[in-house]
């Protein structure tokens, strides 16, 4: 085998003072291959990538040999880093909305990068990204690169960031959870765009992910990472068919299972929306006409009982989330939404206000959603000041119960939530949603970003605290298997219409319309999943 692009030696990195977070780490990376470290948050995965290139904080003390093609990237000049990084080897990252500048067009930040290496400006460089965005699969991209990151869906902003990473023709790409927060379609997409890239490209990828599932797919070699160091490594079908290590045997078996507690049979319907429709006016001219609208949502109708939970499936921009913010009255809709009875549609602010304890809401991402400045405490319990509930007892006593409830140590609450892994602060955006003992609880993607075992252990606790409470969930996933663990009805939503509903085994075991099996497949079968979405 000819000469490794990246060959990293007994690598180790601590911060400050700490113990090493990553400890004595070999691996190689060949033109054409594609290495995958897999491992759990907190592993090391992320660290050892961003070392390989000298992108650590000034405090990380970084020990060992990370070369690319002969030269030493530790401790390297700037000079020589720079002309590497972004040129040579490039990286995507996980969330590319806080990759993307949110006060720069697409072209620009596509220019940018080849202004930087290649010297391309003017028309050579539109040229230039417009053949990176067709390459990416962008659709109608002379109508995007106007666009703002804002404006992009979450598929169409990842695509952005890998025209981004192949601008300059990279001979290594390093790959950090790019397909996370996908939808399972979009996902294997993705996936069988970077391979197709890299086959084409002749390019060396070193991927990170928790996710196995991708892993069988697209990765030639396996090292899988626990608590800093590579426990075990190999070819990807001798990983996936013979494991020898524990650590990898959990990784393998990890993921959500069972199903949701049976309907109670006297459950009465929390909320209803019949015929609830969401069009954004586009307006243009000195006189701001509406000249037409952006359909998100045509004519949805639901009900959710107690104990009850609907999940909603579909692609980025399919009108999921719309539909939720609707229902939270967050959003303008036409048609019928009644909680418990009342009609809230055309409810104005002050008059939903006393309802909104009510209707709670878990958003995917639990350290965006969290405000760094608060403790544990202060988080959980702002709610309360803020609906004035008085229960008799003093809040502290129930931010104590509540955190006991989600499974945490109330000894945690003086914390603030970056001490906090993304399982724990998962479950204190729970703990602060349902200490206003909530009818309705609408959970938007909430664990899309945690790692499979984490992921099994928050749709346990979701499941406990629906049966204890009768609790009703809106749950919005891309995970179809995560929808089948908590759900007990299904909604399939495309550009802004349900294709498909009904009972979860029905939809899932005898899906109707091809857009529903284009999703089984991408789900259940990813070695079909290019068939589904060709």
């Amino acid at each position: 085998m000819s000469a490794p692009l990246l060959s990293v030696k007994n690598l180790s990195v601590r911060f400050g003072n700490a113990a090493d977070v990553v400890r004595n780490v070999s691996f190689e990376v060949h033109a054409g291959e594609t290495v995958a470290i897999v491992g759990e948050s907190g592993s090391g995965k992320s660290v050892t990538a961003l070392s390989t290139v000298s992108l650590l904080p000034d405090n990380a003390v970084i020990t060992g040999e990370a070369n690319y093609l002969g030269d030493q990237m530790l401790g390297a000049e700037q000079k020589t880093l720079r002309r590497i990084r972004g040129n040579d080897i490039s990286f995507i990252f996980q969330e590319p909305m806080t990759s993307l500048n949110p006060l720069h067009t697409i072209e620009k930040q596509v220019a940018e990068s080849l202004a930087l290496h290649q010297r391309i400006t003017g028309s050579k460089a539109r040229t230039r990204i417009l053949e990176l965005m067709e390459k990416v699969g962008i659709d109608n991209p002379e109508t995007r690169l106007e666009a703002y990151p804002h404006q992009l869906s979450g598929g169409q902003r990842q695509r952005v960031m890998i025209a981004m990473a192949l601008a300059n023709k990279p001979d290594l790409l390093i790959a950090d959870e790019p397909t996370t927060a996908l939808d399972v379609t979009i996902q294997a997409q993705i996936l069988e765009l970077l391979s197709d890239l890299q086959r084409r490209e002749g390019m060396g990828m070193l991927f990170i992910t928790h996710d196995l599932n991708i892993v069988r797919r697209i990765a030639d070699r396996v090292c899988v990472m626990e608590d800093g160091e590579i426990v075990e490594s190999g070819p990807t079908p001798e990983i996936f068919d013979n494991p020898q290590h524990d650590y990898t045997r959990k990784l393998l078996a990890a993921g959500a299972g069972g199903k949701p507690a049976p309907l109670p049979a006297d459950a009465r319907p929390v909320l209803s929306a019949k015929d609830l429709r969401i069009w954004f006016p586009i307006k243009r001219g000195i006189l701001r006409r509406t000249v037409g609208h952006i359909k998100a949502v045509n004519q949805a109708s639901f009900t959710i009982h107690e104990g009850e939970t609907l999940g909603i499936v579909g692609e980025s921009g399919s009108g999921k989330t719309t539909v939720a913010l609707a229902i939270l009255r967050l959003i303008s809709s036409e048609g019928a939404i009644q909680l418990q009875g009342q009609n809230i549609a055309g409810l104005k602010n002050a008059k939903m206000r006393p309802l909104r304890k009510d209707i709670q809401i878990v958003f995917q991402d639990p350290f965006g959603s969290l405000s760094p400045r608060m403790t544990v405490e202060q988080i959980i319990a702002e709610g309360l000041g803020v609906h004035e509930i008085e229960t008799g007892q003093s809040s502290n006593q129930l931010v104590v119960d509540i955190l006991q409830e989600v499974g945490l140590d109330p000894d945690m609450m003086e914390r603030y939530p970056h001490e906090f892994s993304g399982g724990q602060r998962q479950r204190i955006a729970i703990a602060r949603a349902m200490i206003l003992r909530p009818r309705l609880l609408v959970l938007d993607e909430p664990t899309s970003a945690l790692d499979m075992t984490v992921q099994s252990q928050i749709v346990d606790l979701l499941r406990d605290l629906q049966e204890k409470h009768r609790l009703a969930y809106l749950f919005i996933s891309h995970d179809l298997k995560v929808v089948r663990a908590l759900s007990h009805k299904v909604l399939v939503m495309k550009d802004g219409d349900v294709v498909e509903s009904g009972d979860v085994d029905q939809v899932f075991q005898n899906p109707q319309i091809p857009y529903t099996r284009e999703l089984m497949a991408a789900a259940y079968d990813l070695t079909s999943a290019k068939a589904a979405i060709t």
